[in-house]
């Protein structure tokens, strides 16, 4: 563990907390997601880099690396994949509609997309891959990104072995945005696997996260386990009214991505109290924010990520921003908890969330090293301890 001045945690005594977090120097390269100190080492060798400004070392987290934007952007008639052998820039002729200069501020107005070429290159080994995500406060904000690399079929995913360019599909969807070069919007996580493991499964079985928990509790109840550990959405009635979630206004103002605590609430979000006794209908296509019942720990040899959008619980889409960094609700070295903060948008038909009710899954994947600083530790984390929270934005 790598938590100093601290009384041991409830599980340390128990020896299978130990078989699952084994100190540092027992730890040798290994499989996984690469922590901190191994995406600094891949930035100085020149794997990760930027062709005209260095990273800045607060760009590395303990478990991704924040991806910044660079000075041009695109707007562009529709979304796109460039498809195995083509390059982003060979589509680019045909789909976009003009040129936004970011060197200087620019605004990216809600319903359009746009395409953005990012500062960071890769030139990746045949044992990493990488996986992007939406940082917490860009899916908060209801911004949709998508990371895009050279002859990809997919989004948010670059193969073992790509050497190249990284764009980012930007489409505000509920706010407007101020952005700029050198702003973040997304993520980055590297996985390094063998060519056999490459074909294994990436996340911990069921069985696997059971024994997890039983060892360090990942939730602050008995845990719901199908496909990974399920969330429960927190509208709890009580006997006086309660606030249990926001909505989203239309035709708010622009929000500059780059200010911190700059703006008030009550200008961008309508407040939601409990008047339905624990229950809460969602409007087609509006964008809430939701908090889980469970308070979720996320140990330091592991990182987190919400699954995509799941049909089977219901008509509404839960993953704007995935990623869950080591260390997540480890306060003060003792795992206490943190809710986990849904970004929830109804699809075609209005569809009745009740409290207690399964709204998203948690899968965890292991770490190939403990990192040197685990999220919430030195790092100025916003999201640490949290409760019901919209983004950082917001005062």
């Amino acid at each position: 563990m790598m938590f100093t001045a601290r009384e041991p945690s409830l599980f340390e005594n128990d020896p299978r907390w130990n078989a699952l977090h084994p100190p540092r120097r027992a730890l040798g390269p290994r499989t996984g997601v690469l922590p901190s100190q191994a995406l600094r080492a891949l930035i100085a060798r020149k794997e990760i880099y930027a062709d005209d400004n260095a990273i800045d070392p607060s760009q590395v987290q303990p478990a991704s690396l924040d991806l910044r934007l660079g000075p041009i952007a695109y707007r562009i008639r529709a979304s796109f994949l460039p498809g195995k052998g083509r390059s982003v820039e060979s589509k680019l002729a045909a789909m976009q509609s003009h040129i936004v200069d970011l060197s200087k501020g620019a605004v990216l107005e809600t319903q359009c997309v746009y395409l953005v070429p990012l500062m960071e290159r890769l030139d990746l080994r045949a044992t990493l891959s990488a996986t992007a995500n939406p940082k917490s406060s860009t899916g908060r904000l209801d911004v949709f990104t998508r990371l895009i690399a050279d002859g990809a079929d997919a989004f948010d995913y670059v193969p073992a072995h790509y050497s190249g360019p990284l764009y980012i599909e930007i489409s505000p969807r509920s706010f407007s945005i101020l952005v700029r070069q050198g702003s973040r919007l997304n993520q980055l996580r590297l996985l390094r696997r063998t060519t056999r493991q490459a074909r294994d499964e990436r996340f911990l079985s069921d069985a696997e996260l059971m024994a997890l928990h039983t060892a360090s509790a990942l939730v602050d109840a008995a845990p719901t386990v199908r496909d990974g550990l399920n969330l429960r959405v927190d509208l709890t009635p009580q006997t006086r009214q309660r606030l249990i979630g926001y909505k989203a206004k239309r035709y708010a103002g622009v929000i500059d991505v780059d200010n911190v605590g700059g703006y008030e609430i009550g200008k961008f979000w309508d407040e939601i109290y409990d008047v339905e006794d624990g229950r809460l209908i969602l409007d087609p296509h509006e964008f809430y924010i939701l908090a889980s019942k469970e308070a979720v720990v996320v140990p330091s040899q592991y990182a987190a990520e919400m699954a995509p959008f799941d049909p089977m619980m219901g008509e509404f889409r839960v993953h704007y921003a995935g990623f869950f960094d080591p260390g997540f609700g480890v306060i003060d070295g003792k795992p206490k908890g943190a809710k986990a903060v849904l970004e929830v948008r109804s699809l075609d038909i209005p569809f009745i969330l009740e409290d207690g009710q399964a709204i998203g899954r948690l899968l965890y994947e292991r770490l190939a090293d403990v990192p040197e600083v685990l999220y919430g530790q030195e790092l100025g984390s916003n999201y640490q301890a949290q409760g019901l929270k919209l983004s950082k934005h917001f005062r």
